[in-house]
């Protein structure tokens, strides 16, 4: 499916939208903003990485990682990376899709529970980690007992993907929430 970034044609383009969430325009748009990224000598290489810092989200790096397939692991996105990217969290995209994906940003350290780092991380994430925003370590174990009192279905002390899509299910501004804007 790989094409050089400084052109995408018709075939190419067909199978992005047969692949992805995303419509022709958008697609077009993502490529325009993406190879706005590239040299000139970049754009002209076929699977050419780079780090996308133009996301606003507070989870920018996690998302790069969860995305990335470089094995370098340094969060770089190929264009189709881009695409995934975008196309899960699309306004066609599914709430089961969203969530999944949105479940593995969350999971820091990729071990398929959110559990008490995790939580902890994802709401430094939220709140900022300033002296201002930062809660206090009562505050913090007192969120986090809530989340798993409300999530943790098995009681086993984290959150798996079940639960957490459980929870997202009785959450209808989660979808619009979670976006990712070009």
């Amino acid at each position: 499916m790989g094409t050089t970034a400084s052109q995408l044609g018709k075939d190419v383009l067909s199978e992005y939208q047969e692949l992805t969430f995303l419509t022709k325009q958008e697609i077009l748009l993502a490529h325009k903003r993406f190879s706005e990224l590239l040299s000139k000598e970049e754009r002209d290489r076929p699977d050419t990485r780079v780090n996308i810092y133009f996301i606003s989200n507070p989870f920018r790096q996690r998302i790069c990682q969860v995305f990335s397939t470089s094995d370098r692991k340094d969060g770089s996105l190929t264009f189709e990376d881009f695409l995934d990217l975008l196309s899960a969290f699309s306004d066609s995209a599914t709430l089961e899709i969203k969530s999944h994906y949105a479940f593995r940003i969350f999971d820091f350290d990729d071990d398929g529970t959110l559990d008490t780092g995790d939580l902890e991380k994802l709401v430094n994430c939220l709140t900022g980690e300033t002296d201002e925003t930062r809660l206090t370590t009562d505050e913090m174990r007192q969120l986090i007992n809530n989340i798993l009192e409300e999530s943790d279905i098995d009681k086993d002390g984290t959150v798996n993907l079940s639960e957490f899509q459980h929870v997202i299910s009785r959450s209808p501004d989660f979808v619009s929430s979670f976006k990712i804007v070009l």
